[in-house]
């Protein structure tokens, strides 16, 4: 099927549990996002910063553009000026540069905390003691150009059904448990963003908000001379 086609039977699954769809368009060319745009969807995902910063140049403005992938603090002034949501947070220090570039840019910039649910050495993300450790600190209240909007997960690489439910409830159990403590009268505080296109349905039915989904849009993605293994395909 077609990169529109692939999308409307998509919509139509996600659209009716209100579910966001973030089209991952890593190492897809223009043409394929612009197939996808034409089709009605806005928001795509992205892992790398320069491939991100230079597709947002050439591409249509009212995209709104998601960070999935790791994020140097060296990079973030790259992204700043125009970045929708930045879902991999994994620590206080990458959170308060973040902060710095948002108020240079007079912007205040959403994030999502990652947080490391997968039983794998090879992922980033907070652990559950280190988030809240996190959203207690001095340097969190001090901030003034970052929105915590809710976490984000990505669940053991080929792991089986009942492990992938079971991390992916730990995470929802976590937002709830973050909700009530530091978010409970802040609206926009809700997304939890775990689901790839391998395990989506799995997410759905353990509360995700907005899954991050490319290869069931694009097809097989090109796995390009600089490939991060990082994180693993959407």
């Amino acid at each position: 099927m077609s990169i529109a086609a692939n999308l409307t039977e998509l919509k139509s699954e996600l659209d009716s549990v209100n579910i966001k769809l973030i089209a991952v368009s890593k190492t897809k060319p223009d043409s394929d996002i612009m197939e996808a745009y034409e089709a009605g969807q806005r928001i795509f995902g992205e892992n790398h910063v320069q491939e991100l910063a230079e597709k947002q140049e050439r591409l249509p403005k009212d995209i709104q553009w998601h960070l999935l992938g790791h994020l140097q603090t060296n990079k973030v002034k790259y992204i700043a000026p125009f970045i929708s949501l930045i879902q991999s947070v994994d620590s206080l220090k990458l959170l308060m540069e973040i902060d710095k570039h948002a108020a240079k840019n007079e912007r205040v910039i959403d994030c999502l905390l990652q947080i490391d649910i997968a039983d794998e050495d090879t992922k980033f993300g907070l652990g559950f003691d280190e988030a809240i450790d996190l959203l207690r600190s001095p340097e969190f209240s001090a901030m003034k150009n970052v929105r915590i909007v809710g976490v984000m997960g990505i669940a053991t690489n080929e792991a089986g059904e009942k492990q992938t439910s079971e991390e992916f409830y730990e995470l929802k159990t976590l937002f709830s448990g973050l909700k009530q403590s530091f978010f409970a009268d802040k609206d926009y505080f809700r997304e939890v963003s775990m689901g790839m296109s391998s395990d989506y349905k799995l997410a759905v039915q353990q509360g995700s908000t907005m899954v991050r989904i490319g290869s069931t849009i694009f097809g097989k993605r090109v796995i390009p001379h600089w490939k991060n293994t990082d994180q693993k395909d959407a």
